[in-house]
């Protein structure tokens, strides 16, 4: 049995109408920047798609989805902070869909952005996708029309380990686990992109759009003189009757979706992990009332069991240790009928705080509970009582049975992420299978002012010793710069933009993502539990 929570939000109260309209106005630029990175193009991109009869890159995923089916994007603003915006979405749609009943892995490339150039990010982005198919086994369907890298950043993307290799390797071990992989061929696959067909089960090409080639038209005549068009060297009739290359030819992109669907239609479906289910029902809290709980200010502390309140099925919650710890809440819930065990910030980390996580974790791996971490921490705590206590030895505890967890982890990061409480909450150091962020969530070693006033004293000190001081205009000025440069690399759309997580989500969408990922990591068995060596 589980107890429903009882909120003591007052929804009319001053601060909740004030904490409301500040998130309000948060999600509202979230989603027109999102927007605008999903769907504005220059109408001469969009001309040259029409020109060619390309359809848009989401348009190609609604096609190929199952109708009425949602589409969970992943880091839908990837790149936003960098290449002047140019490589919008960084040039690539991600997510997870469901295709003729199968849950799948989709990744396209967006031909309106550079001809679909691959950015360092995009190639990050890539990567992580098929990480993501790799640890969840996800079938992937690849949506291929791509000019291949974007030469002036070429060394940035390519020789790495984690690089554009790092994409076919990645494909290879897909393939290797038995995990099945659709390439969709509807424009150029140029160098290394020519191998995502090549090393996928199934290839579909495109007559006319379609060209699968280790190098292009333009590099054969460099390197050999041969002059040659893009279609004899590697389209449709060449690649399905002669090389073997692909497998089918479509006339029409419509046709080869289609048949794309047919295809995945015959694909082992693989038993889900056995977790404890039951009939989902909806929060009996509305979750919209989210926006008038998280303060406007992220020095401001708020009860994360209202958090929880809105998220869980029934809003009903078994918490462990109520007694103990009471900076860090951890209990049992479900999330559209699925069984979690959920860690959730109420303040700094302490030594009981980290051991009631730490064993509470222990608790959910030998019983097959997956996790969800909602971070909003400080980090653990500091100063000498809490040294001589072993601070750092109870938090190596909680990070240490954090990392060696079996079960499926996913973080949402709420509000604030700093220091080492990242770590033991799982952060993206940590192998979380999903982790998202809301629009207000900020990240760093330490919060912009700790940092700006830290690095202040260091110059006081090291001026000191030389004899000489400062003045408080003098220490200002070190201090201003610091802080506006945590402001920007410590946002959600910093942090989202070089894919330090899987996406920015709207608060009351929370509930929602963590379902479809908790059944998505539910296609890959649980080991059994196993831990390093605990300091005691």
């Amino acid at each position: 049995m589980m107890r429903r929570i009882e909120s003591r939000i007052d929804p009319r109260s001053a601060d909740f109408q004030k904490f409301r309209e500040a998130n309000l106005e948060r999600v509202a630029e979230f989603r027109a920047m999102q927007d605008a990175a999903r769907f504005e193009r220059p109408q001469r991109d969009l001309d040259r798609l029409g020109h060619h009869g390309k359809l848009f890159v989401r348009k190609r995923i609604e096609q190929l989805i199952d109708p009425g089916t949602p589409f969970l994007e992943l880091s839908s603003l990837a790149a936003n902070t960098e290449y002047d915006g140019d490589a919008k979405s960084a040039s690539v749609v991600c997510g997870i869909g469901i295709v003729s009943g199968r849950e799948v892995i989709i990744r396209a490339d967006d031909p309106s952005i550079k001809g679909g150039a691959w950015y360092p990010l995009t190639v990050k982005k890539n990567v992580r996708i098929l990480d993501i198919a790799i640890e969840n086994r996800l079938p992937v369907v690849h949506i291929c029309d791509s000019a291949g890298g974007f030469l002036p950043l070429q060394s940035e993307l390519f020789a790495d380990k984690d690089n554009a290799g790092r994409i076919f390797r990645n494909q290879s071990i897909l393939s290797k686990m038995g995990v099945p992989q659709l390439a969709l061929v509807f424009g150029q696959c140029t160098a290394g992109g020519a191998y995502i067909p090549s090393l996928s089960d199934y290839s579909i090409i495109l007559r006319g759009n379609g060209g699968i080639f280790l190098g292009g038209p333009p590099l054969v005549k460099a390197a050999t003189g041969e002059i040659v068009d893009h279609d004899t060297l590697g389209g449709a009739d060449v690649h399905t009757r002669i090389s073997g290359v692909a497998d089918y030819a479509a006339n029409s992109e419509e046709e080869a979706i289609l048949l794309g669907r047919e295809i995945v239609s015959q694909w082992h479906r693989p038993e889900k992990a056995a977790i404890e289910r039951r009939e989902p029902e909806p929060p009996a809290y509305d979750p919209k009332e989210l926006y008038g709980i998280v303060p406007d200010d992220i020095k401001i502390q708020f009860d994360m069991r209202e958090i929880i309140a809105r998220i869980v099925d029934g809003s009903y919650f078994h918490e462990y240790q109520p007694d103990y710890g009471k900076t860090l809440i951890c209990g049992y819930a479900y999330i559209w009928g699925q069984k979690v065990g959920i860690l959730a910030n109420n303040g700094v980390l302490f030594n009981d705080s980290s051991l009631k996580g730490a064993h509470f974790i222990e608790l959910c791996d030998k019983n097959r509970t997956p996790l969800v971490f909602l971070q909003n921490i400080t980090g653990f705590m500091v100063g000498r009582e809490y040294e001589a206590r072993g601070i750092c030895k109870d938090g190596a505890k909680f990070i240490m049975v954090q990392s060696g967890a079996s079960v499926p982890k996913f973080t949402v990061m709420v509000n604030g992420s700093f220091g080492a409480g990242n770590y033991g909450m799982c952060g993206r150091a940590y192998d979380g299978r999903f982790i998202f962020s809301w629009p207000n969530h900020q990240i760093g070693i330490m919060g912009a002012e700790q940092a700006a006033n830290t690095l202040a004293d260091v110059k006081v000190r090291q001026l000191e010793r030389a004899g000489q001081t400062l003045s408080e205009a003098e220490i200002e000025a070190i201090r201003q710069p610091v802080i506006e440069s945590y402001a920007r690399e410590s946002s959600a759309y910093y942090a989202t933009s070089h894919l330090w997580d899987d996406g920015l989500i709207d608060p009351v969408d929370t509930r929602n993502a963590l379902g479809m990922a908790i059944s998505a990591s539910l296609n890959t068995p649980v080991e059994e539990p196993h831990y390093g060596v605990l300091r005691l």
